[in-house]
């Protein structure tokens, strides 16, 4: 995020959840990444798949399993268990969704088609999530890991705090 006074940030690095924006662009914007990824590489981003991300799409906060299903439901595709899973394991295999795993719960990817290490900031009021880039290997955890001869090859960070529009009502 940019404060007054200081240049502004990398869209691509910025953290994607709180802040105002158009939210509507947000969706499609999404949605067409995952196209031109799935384009790109050769896999089916069939109806169920693209409604799921949808879904995920919609809300900056993370969505259980039932919770997607629910909807997929509502849309006409299907009510069992595996629908949701399945859609939802492929989003998170290739990029286009991740596992918020305090919650269990899934939300769109903010950076779609690029490689990082997601760090997610949880509203323990709220339940929304913005998302933002980590550099686990720049910080104490990668010297702990250059010490111990370990090489990082993914991680996620996950903090849990209050986000600004519930700091705004807690103050007010």
């Amino acid at each position: 995020m940019t404060s007054p006074g200081h240049p502004k940030a990398d869209p691509a690095t910025e953290p994607v959840g709180f802040a105002a924006h158009d939210h509507g662009r947000c969706v499609a914007t999404g949605i067409a990444a995952a196209e031109a990824r799935c384009s790109e590489q050769g896999l089916q981003f069939t109806p169920v798949r693209r409604k799921a991300l949808e879904i995920l799409l919609q809300e900056h906060r993370a969505l259980g399993a039932y919770d997607v299903l629910d909807r997929l439901r509502n849309a006409g595709f299907g009510s069992q268990p595996p629908v949701a899973y399945r859609a939802l394991d492929f989003l998170v295999a290739n990029g286009l969704a991740h596992k918020i795993e305090r919650l269990n719960a899934f939300i769109a990817c903010a950076h779609p088609g690029t490689r990082h290490s997601p760090a997610f900031m949880i509203c323990r009021l709220c339940d929304s999530v913005a998302e933002a880039h980590a550099t686990p290997t720049r910080g104490a955890l990668g010297q702990a890991a250059r010490e111990a001869g370990f090489r990082i090859e993914r991680t996620v960070v996950e903090a849990e705090g209050v986000c600004p529009s519930c700091a705004e009502k807690a103050d007010a």
